[in-house]
């Protein structure tokens, strides 16, 4: 049996659906309660993005789901096989427009953010000393009460942010699913874990 673990939320829909159009599952199988399915020879774990890559570097899981973003900011020990092409999304600053000013002039900022390494690298390469404060969630709403006085995170549409009065001003770099890979199962496992590659990377329409 092969064990992939896939994230809950917003990438679910997506995921599993190219493993079933993969003909990985013999079916596409919903998002519930359940945190455990098995489907055929395949056991999926159902788990929060940020977790994926912890259940693969630890062996749980041979293969994971993983948005470039958690890689980058886990930096875990696993492989990084293929890029699904899907979950496209910006990894962007944001603040209030009239602070756009201040984030090109300013050599100092307080950043909110879920990424708090992905942060720290930006901005150190940008040669800008940044307070990072580390949010779990919400971080829209930093700048609007005077936490900070940007935020660095994820933007799919945008819409959240416009709601909350926001503008995207720097783009820091992109994110799509990756396939991940513990290390010892891509020995282990060496056939199976390579048909669940070929077959994902036919269906993603990527060369290995």
């Amino acid at each position: 049996m092969i064990k992939i673990a896939v994230p809950k939320g917003r990438l679910f829909e997506e995921s599993v659906g190219l493993l079933s159009s993969a003909g990985i599952l013999p079916e596409k199988p919903s998002e519930g309660r359940k945190l455990t399915l098995e489907l055929g020879d395949v056991a999926l774990f159902l788990v929060k993005p940020f977790d994926v890559p912890v259940y693969v570097e630890n062996g749980v899981a041979d293969l994971g789901i993983c948005g470039y973003d958690v890689y980058l900011e886990r930096k875990p020990e696993v492989y990084r096989i293929l890029d699904l092409g899907i979950g496209l999304c910006r990894i962007s600053v944001a603040g209030k427009p009239e602070s756009e000013e201040k984030y090109f002039s300013s050599g100092h900022l307080k950043v909110a953010t879920k990424y708090p390494n992905i942060a720290k690298d930006f901005f150190t390469r940008k040669g800008v000393k940044a307070d990072i404060l580390v949010l779990s969630g919400s971080v829209e709403l930093a700048p609007v009460i005077g936490l900070s006085d940007f935020i660095l995170d994820l933007v799919q549409t945008g819409r959240t942010l416009r709601e909350n009065g926001l503008v995207e001003i720097e783009e820091v770099g992109s994110s799509t699913a990756w396939l991940i890979c513990n290390r010892a199962s891509f020995r282990n496992k060496a056939d199976r874990v390579r048909d669940v590659i070929e077959r994902l990377s036919e269906k993603a329409g990527r060369t290995l």
